[in-house]
């Protein structure tokens, strides 16, 4: 009887234990993903909160009015440039980019989530018109505007698509995002809707693209932790490898590179010694780094949606393994997960969660959330993520592929990519650079994509002096990007 008793204890214990971590989890959902819950389009509650709250304003990093509601209307910049540059994160009157802050963080922006005291006073002047909440963002309005006119003023990245992001990779926090082609909020035409560009599409969030090259991040990393003593070996590029009667690896413009050490081929990015380290690391062993780094992974962020990234898992043949490792094949992946793999080598292979939001007041001022920095994931050891730095390092700074982001002031690290894809039946290349600059006072992590550039060129030519730029621009206002901390 003592031992049936005994048995019926450890039973309830167990149980209770169980409802205990449930609700936990719950608690802790709700913190971190309420946003994805309360921004569905069917809740009742979100649309009974727009009958009776006026929208709150959404801020910059600095305070700058990004948005507003005057007399029932949203209001947003008086600048035509900022409103463009910046629709894609902040969203239209009429819903139609996905996931922006209006939509995203609608719980905050009416008010849903408040303070205890405005609850209290809710309770005590029903009748008074009750405002939102203040959502300030970690953006920076001036470099967000700015970011479009840095792809119109090459000749090679004017009038294409693409998107930029720009983060702090200490914090976290997302200083600038844009998706091209953007369009003003205020004066959506017809043609804006039917545009075969798609303007509504978050490039930086939403768009899967071939990472190319700069995969090749993630090649070495897995080479380093499997391979012994990889960085002394010897690999000989002749320009093609052979993988199958079908198929066979070309550098571009098949240069032949002769005899490389591996961090001389990640620094003139040759394709061929990259596609052998795949084949020599197998699919299994290449997956899982690629997963560390967060392929395949469910990117679930408190503060922005972020499609999935993708390494393939069925139809693994030797040619699809080998176009693996220099980034094609299957691969996909996003702006936004690009500049966080910079970050993470930038922050000793320990990724960042990506932050949009520093703080959320009611309308009183009582706070209702404050910044914080999580981290989403540890991609390699401490030790693997310096040799990476290093040889970014190269990349930029001694006359590899990425030459055109270098500042002699600065200490920028990259990697370039040019990823084949198809679109409508026709090829299409695309443009990669992303890095980090390496000086603790200017802590930053930049991905520049471009779509569609012309045959010949590469990430190199098109999209790294774009990121220099970008650079350039944040090495000159250091002071009031980074100042506030949060």
């Amino acid at each position: 009887m003592k031992r049936q008793r005994h048995r019926f204890k450890m039973i309830a214990l167990f149980l209770f234990a169980l409802f205990l971590l449930l609700g936990l989890y719950g608690v802790w959902s709700v913190t971190h993903y309420g946003s994805r819950w309360f921004s569905y389009a069917g809740n009742p509650r979100l649309a009974a909160q727009k009958e009776n709250v006026v929208e709150g304003d959404i801020l910059d990093r600095h305070g700058t009015v990004l948005a507003s509601t005057d007399d029932g209307r949203r209001i947003f910049s008086s600048s035509p440039q900022a409103r463009a540059a910046m629709v894609h994160v902040l969203g239209d009157r009429n819903g139609m980019i996905a996931n922006s802050v209006e939509t995203f963080q609608a719980g905050y922006l009416y008010g849903y989530q408040s303070s205890l005291s405005d609850a209290v006073h809710l309770l005590m002047t029903p009748s008074d018109v009750r405002k939102g909440n203040t959502v300030t963002l970690t953006l920076d309005a001036g470099l967000n505007t700015v970011l479009p006119g840095f792809f119109q003023l090459h000749p090679l990245s004017a009038g294409k698509n693409g998107a930029a992001v720009v983060m702090n990779y200490l914090t976290g926090e997302v200083l600038a995002m844009t998706s091209l082609p953007c369009f003003d909020p205020d004066t959506v035409t017809d043609a804006d809707i039917a545009s075969l560009d798609h303007p509504f599409w978050n490039r930086a969030t939403q768009a899967l693209y071939p990472p190319g090259s700069t995969f090749k991040i993630v090649t070495s990393a897995a080479a380093m932790k499997a391979i012994p003593d990889i960085q002394s070996q010897s690999f000989e590029c002749t320009g093609t490898l052979p993988v199958s009667e079908t198929f066979a690896v070309h550098d571009f413009n098949s240069v032949t590179h002769g005899t490389l050490s591996l961090r001389d081929a990640f620094r003139r990015s040759c394709n061929c010694v990259y596609a052998s380290l795949a084949l020599k690391l197998g699919d299994d062993a290449l997956r899982s780094a690629a997963e560390s780094f967060g392929f395949n992974q469910n990117f679930l962020f408190r503060d922005l949606v972020v499609y999935n990234s993708s390494y393939p898992v069925s139809n693994r043949t030797f040619d699809a393994i080998a176009a693996s490792g220099y980034g094609q094949s299957a691969l996909t992946a996003t702006p936004v997960h690009m500049c966080l793999i910079s970050a993470a080598v930038a922050n000793g292979g320990t990724m960042p969660e990506p932050r949009l939001i520093r703080s959320v007041k009611t309308a009183s001022g009582s706070q209702v959330l404050s910044f914080s920095t999580a981290s989403a994931r540890r991609v390699c050891s401490d030790e693997i993520a310096s040799e990476l730095s290093s040889m970014m390092k190269d990349v930029v700074q001694g006359g590899g592929s990425g030459n055109l982001a270098d500042i002699p002031s600065l200490d920028i690290r990259g990697k370039t990519g040019t990823a084949e894809s198809s679109l409508n039946g026709e090829k299409i290349n695309y443009a990669w650079f992303t890095g980090f600059n390496a000086q603790p006072e200017l802590p930053v992590a930049v991905c520049i994509l471009v779509e569609n550039i012309p045959d010949g060129e590469t990430g190199g030519t098109v999209s790294a002096p774009v990121a220099k730029d970008v650079f350039m621009w944040l090495k000159n206002n250091i002071s009031q990007v980074l100042s506030s901390d949060p």
